[in-house]
């Protein structure tokens, strides 16, 4: 059998002559770079404050750390996601009018421009009461988050645009109702870095998909390392949560060896290319795989904590993952994001009475995770926000249930440069609109990015000719919420 004449100089533009020359001295000087990189010497720079929409250069460590616009008041996130959207009425803004006028239709409920007709005023199932030395609000569904209700400062002047679950699941992640721009996680990941280059700087749980589904934690636009990565939770295994992490035949050294020599071909072929964000991103990535291997399935063991702190935080699988995230964050991830469960579980539009479990599963680890932050010194540092895609009707479907609603519902924050034990804004007497201290979904996002560090108006990136940002051509800073 005759072998194919390579030559000197093969098409994809390696000759044997230059990969001898790579061996060497090219992998010192890959050594090198790796240990400038770390250094965030190699990094990406950020934007000066008299910069204005520059694109920020990605150079050999697009996730290397690095300084906002200003000195920010939260380093990480964590965005405990409702999916389905819960009832703001159920929940954190109880309405005792309901109760008086059940059945009735108001006049302001008549005006809705809502997608079908509204039965009468529901009263909530729940009773509340005031809780912590705020006194604030809130039902028997959450009695441990209101303990905690001294950390938190509940939004109740929410609202929105969109009441389906598509639109408004990616408005409230990207701040545009279509699948068209980079998510909040990415954004942070773009403009920040991570202080960890041994794991993704934004991470998602989700057991399953949410309606939409990876569109919610794109990077779309931005380059590709930016993107969420997502993790199915339903069962925290450190072996197996993360596919085919390990390699069994080779020792880390070989393996080092392995992929600096497959990194020396990829910087051969970018540099044949030019600047290329997507072609970089993808050679990030395999140094991120290389990394993880070490370290990840540390992160994952949730073994390795006490008893009590396992107990603090209760059981089941949403549970045993806002204790991972707890150990995500002081490891340095900059996002972390946890779906409630598959689909649009909190979507009741049968029976609201269904609140109940899922409050039951999210309310013990919620606090725990709270607290647990709190007693480690890390809360200060930590913006943690709780929401859905929108709130819910004050008003009836069927007998029982409520449909989805945008013009009032509660979120809330805690941690990161948050006034807690406060009540924001405000709506109706029956939960219907938002009707005192409003704040959008860009109002929110802006703030978010106020909170780490940016000028939500500067923090862009031009793609097709234009710059774009997180909160588009809106959104205010909510000042009123901060320390």
């Amino acid at each position: 059998m005759t072998m194919p004449n390579l030559g000197d100089q093969p098409e994809w533009g390696l000759s044997r002559r230059r990969m001898l020359q790579s061996i060497g001295g090219g992998f010192g000087t890959l050594g090198l770079t790796g240990v400038l990189a770390d250094a965030d010497l190699l990094g990406p720079t950020s934007l000066r404050a008299e910069e204005s929409s520059a694109q920020r250069p990605l150079a050999l460590n697009p996730l290397a750390p690095r300084p906002a616009h200003f000195r920010p008041r939260a380093k990480r996130v964590i965005f405990l996601f409702m999916n389905g959207a819960p009832s703001q009425i159920d929940t954190f803004d109880p309405k005792p009018a309901l109760a008086k006028y059940a059945g009735q239709t108001p006049e302001t409920v008549k005006t809705d421009t809502g997608r079908k007709k509204k039965g009468g005023l529901l009263p909530s199932p729940f009773k509340s009461r005031p809780y912590g030395e705020s006194g604030i609000e809130v039902t028997e569904i959450y009695p441990h988050i209101g303990e905690c209700i001294d950390e938190i400062c509940v939004i109740r002047g929410m609202h929105g645009d969109n009441p389906n679950h598509e639109p408004g699941l990616l408005m409230m992640n990207s701040g545009n109702p279509q699948p068209i721009r980079p998510s909040l996680g990415s954004w942070l990941c773009y403009g920040l870095g991570t202080e960890n280059q041994n794991l993704p700087g934004f991470m998602v749980f989700c057991p399953g998909k949410p309606v939409v589904g990876p569109q919610l934690w794109s990077n779309s636009f931005l380059p590709g390392i930016y993107q969420g990565t997502h993790i199915n939770n339903k069962k925290i295994d450190p072996k197996t949560i993360i596919k085919h992490l390990n390699n069994p035949h080779l020792p880390r050294s070989l393996q080092r060896r392995q992929l600096d020599f497959l990194q020396s071909m990829n910087r051969e072929h970018l540099a044949a290319r030019g600047h290329d964000d997507q072609l970089e991103s993808r050679i990030a990535s395999l140094e991120m795989a290389f990394r993880m291997q070490f370290e990840a399935q540390d992160a994952f063991d949730i073994g390795k904590e006490s008893k009590s702190t396992r107990q603090l935080y209760g059981s089941g699988y949403f549970a045993d993952t806002c204790l991972v995230t707890r150990r995500l964050v002081e490891r340095g991830v900059r996002m972390v994001q946890i779906y409630y469960g598959h689909g649009q579980p909190w979507d009741d539009h049968k029976d609201i009475n269904n609140h109940r479990n899922h409050a039951r599963a999210t309310d013990q680890p919620i606090a725990a995770l709270l607290k647990d932050l709190k007693s480690r010194g890390l809360l200060d540092e930590t913006l943690i926000i709780w929401g859905g895609e929108f709130g819910r009707t004050p008003t009836s479907e069927g007998a029982k249930g409520r449909d989805h609603h945008t013009l009032g519902f509660t979120m809330w924050l805690a941690g990161g440069g948050i006034q807690g034990g406060m009540v924001y804004g405000a709506t109706d007497d029956f939960g219907f609109k938002a009707i005192e201290n409003r704040v959008h979904i860009h109002d929110l996002h802006a703030t978010i990015l106020h909170l780490m560090g940016f000028d939500h108006e500067r923090l862009t990136y031009r793609y097709s000719g234009r710059d774009f940002r997180l909160t588009n051509v809106a959104g205010r800073v909510v000042e009123g919420i901060m320390t």
